[in-house]
């Protein structure tokens, strides 16, 4: 045997001995329900009261609409829900950051469109920007998209709490291909993991169906802990209805958003939906 297949071997050995040690499950030990990051909602269980999550901590969820279905102001809404805990304008989304920062990354408009969306969130919080972090990455190339996301992640590892990346199927050359879009999804399940964040990806759905782009698309729809989905009201388009297409957990009850005359993205109660629409 070769010293270099000796070398290899012992390397391979140490790879998997870590494998083994990390991967290992107890089924006899007590694990605690990941906490929330976001949620919509409460459900109750044995006289108490839970937050239904629409992401948890460690786990990432997906959005997914058709063009031109408003997922920049959902986005905005989630931000908002976030860093502030409560809003008037989220209603029943609540986010739990605990101090915790949001990174927001954009791939897909210009730096002014891109800081309109931005700015929404704290518009509608009132905070100011030291805890919420914004980028456009619409410029650069899908390697370089994603090397630098992953290097901030682990760069900023130690006040980041949630991270919504809008355009995900830009860190990829080939939505379609298969190996590049599980090698993608395999870095979003490793960040979150690692890093104990919640991320949000956004991603558009194919027209005229429900599913999202391509291969990543369909990988993603399989590893997300929530597939949120955005239909834009056929009777007034100012209206969007978001569902809860799949949960790990609890779903929450699918509801509505619509824009303000400020351009602010707002839920609706049930209620004020049918009385106004």
């Amino acid at each position: 045997m070769t010293i270099e297949l000796m070398q290899t071997e012992d390397s391979d050995s140490q790879k998997f001995k870590y494998i083994l040690e990390s991967s290992y499950i107890d089924p006899s030990e007590d694990i605690a329900y990941p906490p929330t990051a976001v949620s919509f909602g409460e459900f109750r269980s044995k006289d108490e009261k839970y937050p239904i999550p629409i992401g948890t901590y460690g786990n990432f969820s997906t959005l997914q609409a058709p063009p031109k279905s408003k997922k920049t102001f959902f986005a905005s809404l989630i931000a908002a829900a976030y860093l502030g805990d409560f809003s008037k304008y989220t209603g029943n989304m609540k986010g739990f950051r605990k101090g915790k920062c949001l990174a927001h990354f954009d791939t897909e408009q210009g730096r002014y469109h891109a800081q309109k969306s931005f700015r929404r969130p704290l518009q509608m919080t009132g905070l100011q920007n030291e805890c919420y972090q914004t980028y456009a990455l619409r410029s650069y190339g899908p390697k370089e998209r994603l090397e630098f996301i992953e290097w901030y992640l682990y760069e900023h590892s130690e006040n980041l709490g949630m991270v919504i990346i809008d355009g995900i199927a830009d860190l990829c050359i080939d939505s379609n291909d298969m190996k590049e879009s599980s090698e993608l999804v395999q870095h979003v399940m490793r960040w979150t993991e690692e890093l104990d964040i919640h991320i949000m990806l956004v991603i558009h759905s194919n027209f005229g169906s429900d599913k999202m782009v391509g291969h990543l698309g369909s990988y993603l729809e399989k590893k997300a802990e929530t597939v949120i989905q955005l239909q834009v009201d056929e009777e007034n388009t100012n209206l969007v209805e978001v569902k809860c297409k799949r949960s790990r957990s609890y779903p929450f009850e699918n509801f509505y958003f619509e824009i303000n005359k400020e351009g602010l993205p707002v839920v609706v109660d049930a209620v004020d939906k049918m009385l106004n629409y």
